[in-house]
This record gives C-alpha cells, sequence and structure tokens, in this order.
C-alpha cells in the first residue's frame, strides 16, 4: 500500500510538473496537404495556422511566437478565431500589438471565434470594443473574413479563403446545437469551383462544413481536449463535450482535409496534459 501510495503521489507532482511546462511553451505542428485543384502552385505553399490564442503570451510582446512565424517564411497566415479574451478585467492590447506585426510576414486573413463573435454581436454586454480591436488589426493590414470571402493565387492557382461565423447558439455548452446548411448558406453562400479554404472556428460541425464543399476545413475552440489521452485524443472540450470526435489533429473527412489547430493559449479550463499549444504549419502541394 505505500508503494502504491507513493507511486500516485509521484505520478501527480509529474503531471502538475508537466501541466506547468505546457502551459507555457508550445510546439511546431506540421501536415502536407495534397489536391488536384491545386495544380498551379509552382512548388510547396506553406500556410501558418494560428487560433485561441486568449491574450496569452509568450515572451516580451510575445516574441517567442513571433520568430517562430517568421522562421517558417509562410505564404499565407490564417487566423481561426479566440485571439483574445472577451470577458470584463481581460485587455486585448497586447494581443493586438503582436497580431499587427504579422502582415510584416505574409498576407494575414483572420476569421472571428466566438469571443470575437460575442464581442461584435453583444457590444452592451461587455467593456471591450469589438470595433476599436478590429479597427487597429485592418490599419496593420489584416484582413477580416466576417462571413465573407478572399480570392488570392499562389503561384498561379486560384484559392478562395472564406470565414465563418455560425449562429451563436451553436457554441452553447453540453453538446452541439443543431446547425443546418440552409444556416450556413445563408451566411456565406455557395462554394465555387476553386480549392476553397473554409476558416470555422468550432469543429462540432466539421462534416457539414465539408458537405458545404469545402477542401481545407480549419478549425480550433476545442483546445486539443484540455487533456490528451495517447492513441484516443482529448479528453474534454470547452463546452463540456467529452472526447470530441475532432479534438485535434488533420483529419480526412471524404475528399476534404480537416485541420484542427490544439489552440496556443487557455481559457475555460487553464491545464494541458499530454496536449501542447501549437503552431499549425500546413504545406500545400499539388497532388
Amino acid at each position: 500500500m505505500k508503494r502504491l501510495f507513493t507511486a500516485v503521489w509521484l505520478t501527480g507532482i509529474l503531471a502538475v510538473l508537466e501541466v506547468i511546462r505546457e502551459l507555457h511553451s508550445f510546439k511546431v505542428t506540421r501536415y502536407t496537404i495534397s489536391s488536384a485543384k491545386l495544380a498551379g502552385l509552382k512548388g510547396m505553399k506553406k500556410i501558418i495556422f494560428l487560433s485561441d490564442l486568449h491574450n496569452c503570451c509568450y515572451g516580451r510582446n510575445n516574441e517567442k511566437l513571433f520568430e517562430e512565424i517568421k522562421k517558417e517564411a509562410p505564404d499565407l497566415i490564417l487566423i481561426g478565431g479566440d485571439m483574445l479574451l472577451r470577458t470584463d478585467g481581460n485587455d486585448y492590447g497586447g494581443t493586438a500589438r503582436f497580431l499587427s506585426r504579422l502582415p510584416k510576414l505574409g498576407s494575414v486573413y483572420y476569421a472571428n471565434g466566438n469571443h470575437e463573435q460575442k464581442l461584435k454581436e453583444r457590444p452592451k454586454k461587455y467593456e471591450q470594443s469589438y470595433k476599436e480591436y478590429k479597427k487597429e488589426l485592418v490599419r496593420a493590414g489584416i484582413h477580416f473574413l466576417e462571413n465573407t470571402s478572399e480570392e488570392l493565387t499562389l503561384g498561379t492557382c486560384m484559392i478562395r479563403v472564406t470565414g465563418l461565423e455560425i449562429p451563436l447558439k451553436g457554441y452553447e455548452r453540453f453538446g452541439k446545437s443543431r446547425l443546418c446548411m440552409q444556416e450556413i448558406e445563408e451566411r456565406i453562400g455557395g462554394h465555387k469551383d476553386v480549392y476553397e479554404i473554409l476558416l470555422a472556428h468550432h469543429p462540432a460541425y466539421t462534416e457539414l462544413y465539408q458537405e458545404w464543399g469545402a477542401d481545407l476545413i480549419l478549425c480550433g475552440h476545442y483546445h486539443g481536449g484540455i487533456i490528451g489521452i495517447p492513441g484516443i485524443g482529448g479528453m474534454i472540450a470547452p463546452d463540456f463535450t467529452l472526447f470530441p470526435k475532432y479534438s485535434g489533429g488533420c483529419y480526412k473527412v471524404k475528399d476534404a482535409a480537416a485541420v484542427v489547430s490544439r489552440g496556443i493559449g487557455t481559457h475555460s479550463i487553464p491545464v494541458r496534459l499530454l496536449n501542447p499549444a501549437e503552431i499549425v504549419v500546413i504545406e500545400l502541394v499539388e497532388s
């Protein structure tokens, strides 16, 4: 019994130390995505995907994060939302200053998560101003995709990037609410016959995003499931969904690819265990 108690005690201490380490560090996760629709890329093109920073800071002015992104020399930087915290008593100033530097490294497109969306749609409820936040970032050269799309060219390949804001009811806790195709199409219309990248913060509706016509789906929100279980995935989502299907990683969804970021920060449950924060690097290649 004494040995068992000692083993449990040591395991607990090691787990706490690992949580502390993971809360103060991040890794770079790489995925290669290929598609015949990427003909004309003229070589590999690199996308940096960031999500769920939640005002976290790695070094003064987030310098560690900035330098890691700079080192990757991206062709495109995509932001999947929840970079700030909407709750009163938080200041997004540091986050805005960090994000404002990113256009120096490449074109930046930003789709909102539920934190930005709630600030925008319920301005009287919160002391922070979404309008001022967006204004600062747009002035720095960041393109916001609020149920809108922009077409761009990589090599000679035409790509369309769309940012989707689902109805806020879709973020209700304890399991997903129903979301239908009509609600998506009312917001962003139909897909086009080009390579479609869809920034959609909530991964619970990934199959619906594929059905809409996305070729590459980029999500966040679940923070990797807080605690990673080897061979299974994340344990619990911020909305308290247990063992979410798309907790973090790269998934094949019929003829589409879905990349779910484990996030670069924390929020509701400020814990990470066997679930490091991450910068996602996506290498696009023609198949």
